[in-house]
């Protein structure tokens, strides 16, 4: 019988080494992806069971300095802020200072939406669960690229102009701008802009001493991870994505490291505590941040590796399930900076990847689902020889569709129209207006409000236009087509980006650009 008992214990004793990724292995797949896919540097974390079982820094910060990352190095984590100002709205919640369901209006008078209905019934959770109606990034242009003059004025006045593609609550698509409208939510109840408010409510009773709101707010830049992409094969570092006023801060804006987000992770798969006994959030109101609020699909029979049946979004968080388990996580993405948080509450674990170079997105993603695989026991997976495959056979499509638009700008060079008849000004009522003038001889695009989206145009076929950017760290190069009227004089421009893999934050097709003068 005792043999049998210490047999079973064994057992079981192996069958949880199994589920603990040790930090050999960890740095294995990430030796492999540094030296499989591009990259300067990235950090990762994983916890388990309350503890830190791996924090580490691989890599350079900067790629001009030699700096290297370390399990402190600060990161841009881009929209995995989101579930900062969901937690902050969960503590004002429990601090009776305004409840889910509350309108938005009783706190913001001054915003509204596409129609007087969804104005008035819009909630504080419809802010954070992607269901407005309003489409993929809708209005993101005006803080992408950096440097625009928008401010939460223009963000608040901007969705009456939208033009939703589905109804009110009925289907998800991802959405910034009304992060930011649940930022100000936030300063108007607590008195305390958003960054101050999750730094001083949030970050410091965690011990996150180092983590900041917004780029702004970083004391020293001695460890800071520096953005850097890949252009025509050279790894090059570029300029930290910044917001002078912090406006799009509660939607992406916090600088963290894997050493502090551990603590985060940890309070959350406490359901709100951390410490000795300490309470952030209520359970309560922490079970209404897991909760599916935006359903994204469903299956009855489970289906692939994972044998998932359903995925959604919650408040801040994505949920879905793989392998039996609740998996809870979050991307985000900023020019050269992307991040990954992953949960798995039934196992008390967690996984934080940041990384400092774009294109980077399935780098990370494999690092992550090989240390996943591993706590849930799963089947084994190459997911770096995934990620390679997945990233070249992307880029190739990508080239083919660039290039020939390229070569067919080239090849009409010697029938490109009179241009002036483009010449003038177009507005948009939420971008603002852009000039279409001559420089050099050549048409020219330059937005009025955003100063980084200039850049020259050249003739492609019929009334279209390819516009090549100026601005350059990310590849947001776009079609600009005139309509014009019966003498043959540009009366509007429609847009949309030109590669098939561009960020949706570049909106361009949302832009309804008519000549004003």
């Amino acid at each position: 019988m005792k043999k049998t008992v210490i047999l079973l214990l064994f057992i079981s004793c192996i069958a949880k080494a199994q589920k603990m990724p040790s930090s050999a292995f960890i740095d294995s797949v990430v030796n492999a992806s540094m030296s499989t896919m591009p990259h300067a540097g990235l950090a990762v974390a994983v916890v388990k069971d309350g503890k830190i079982i791996h924090q580490k820094g691989y890599g350079l910060a900067s790629i001009n300095t030699n700096k290297k990352v370390d399990e402190k190095t600060l990161f841009a984590i881009a929209s995995n802020s989101k579930a900062f100002t969901t937690t902050a709205l969960g503590i004002l919640v429990d601090r009776g200072l305004l409840k889910w369901n509350d309108k938005v209006v009783d706190y913001i008078p001054e915003f509204k939406m596409y129609s007087p209905y969804v104005t008035a019934n819009f909630t504080i959770i419809d802010l954070l669960t992607h269901r407005s109606g309003l489409g993929l990034g809708a209005g993101d242009l005006m803080f992408f690229p950096d440097g625009g003059d928008y401010g939460i004025d223009d963000v608040l006045k901007s969705f009456q102009y939208q033009i939703p593609v589905s109804d009110f609550r009925t289907k998800y698509d991802y959405d910034n701008l009304l992060y930011v409208v649940a930022g100000e939510v936030i300063k108007r109840v607590s008195g305390k802009p958003w960054d101050q408010f999750v730094e001083t409510e949030i970050m410091r009773p965690l011990g996150m001493d180092c983590t900041v709101g917004i780029f702004q707010n970083i004391k020293s830049d001695n460890n800071v991870a520096m953005p850097h992409r890949i252009k025509e094969g050279n790894l090059i570092e570029f300029g930290t994505y910044t917001k002078k006023d912090g406006t799009l801060g509660a939607a992406g804006g916090i600088y963290s490291s894997v050493s502090e987000l551990a603590k985060w992770v940890n309070m959350h798969l406490k359901e709100g505590k951390y410490g000795e006994g300490k309470t952030l959030i209520s359970k309560s109101n922490h079970d209404m941040l897991w909760r599916i609020h935006t359903n994204i699909g469903f299956s009855a029979i489970g289906n692939g590796k994972y044998q998932s049946h359903y995925y959604g979004y919650g408040l801040g968080f994505f949920l879905g399930d793989q392998k039996g388990y609740t998996i809870i996580d979050h991307t985000g993405g900023l020019p050269g900076m992307l991040s990954y948080v992953t949960m798995i509450p039934e196992l008390n674990a967690g996984i934080i990847v940041l990384t400092n170079c774009d294109p980077g997105g399935l780098a990370y993603a494999s690092i992550t689902r090989s240390i996943k695989d591993v706590l849930l026991g799963a089947e084994t997976t190459d997911w770096v020889s995934w990620a390679k495959d997945r990233l070249d056979h992307s880029a190739s499509e990508v080239d083919s569709v660039v290039n020939a638009v390229w070569k067919t700008v080239e090849l009409n060079k010697i029938t490109s129209p009179s241009k002036d008849s483009f010449t003038g000004t177009y507005k948009d009522p939420w971008f603002g207006e852009v000039e279409i003038s001559y420089k050099d001889n050549e048409l020219w695009f330059v937005s009025k409000k955003s100063p980084k989206l200039n850049g020259k145009m050249h003739f492609y076929q019929a009334n279209t236009f390819a516009i090549k950017w100026q601005y350059d760290d990310m590849d947001c190069d776009a079609f600009a087509s005139f309509t014009l009227d019966e003498i043959g004089k540009a009366t509007g421009i429609k847009m949309k980006g030109i590669s098939p893999d561009i960020d949706f934050s570049f909106d361009f097709q949302d832009l309804k650009l008519i000549r004003v003068k």
